[in-house]
């Protein structure tokens, strides 16, 4: 299964956005037959966690519960049960999925908050989702690959690379990005606008290919 998940608050003008839907048009081309599912999480926000939530993820923790298939178990209090009814639906689909796709933009340096509402959802103390594959389609307005001036200032890629190694244990990660965006619109940036052509374009070719 693909899970296929856009963050951006831009609809036909988001870079991240056709480029994860680039992916998913080849993914399931290469698939057919195979379950896709897909979640706009700026259209559709996931809410921010609760006291509740904090409540399971202490439980799992207190008692070692690991597995996912066990989680359940610390639902005890009916404020619990609306948290992980939230929950239950998140988690169900990324234990499924074979690979997660996230197409997100770069926003003050990192993650918009949509995606990142998601993600603290679905974590719980010392899971695992090994076996999985994590792909990303970026979007960011300024270049910040290896060796450019505002390489430190990459916490968008840093911190999801870091995320997926840390708490879920997966090395299988994939990061592609069209990089120099607001070259489209800043006059400052217009000199680099045949950079960002260039950037856009192989980042369409990657996820194809």
């Amino acid at each position: 299964m693909l899970l296929h998940l856009d963050a951006s608050a831009r609809r036909a003008a988001s870079f991240s956005r056709r480029l994860s839907a680039r992916y998913a048009e080849t993914w399931r081309a290469s698939h057919p037959g195979r379950r896709y599912v897909y979640r706009d999480l700026a259209a559709h926000p996931v809410p921010h966690i609760s006291e509740a939530w904090t409540e399971v993820c202490d439980y799992l923790l207190e008692h070692e519960i690991t597995e996912i298939s066990r989680y359940q178990e610390a639902v005890r209090t009916p404020a619990q049960r609306q948290a992980w009814a939230v929950v239950r639906p998140l988690l169900d689909e990324v234990v499924a999925a074979e690979v997660i796709l996230i197409g997100t933009p770069m926003y003050n340096y990192s993650i918009p908050s949509s995606l990142k509402a998601w993600l603290d959802q679905i974590t719980f103390p010392k899971m695992s989702l090994e076996g999985r594959s994590f792909v990303v389609t970026g979007a960011r307005g300024g270049a910040y690959g290896p060796g450019t001036p505002r390489e430190p200032y990459d916490h968008q890629e840093r911190y999801l690379r870091d995320f997926f190694a840390g708490h879920f244990r997966v090395s299988d990660v994939t990061f592609v990005h069209a990089e120099l965006v607001n070259a489209r619109l800043d006059p400052a940036l217009a000199h680099l606008r045949g950079q960002h052509e260039a950037s856009l374009a192989a980042a369409l070719k990657e996820v194809a290919r």
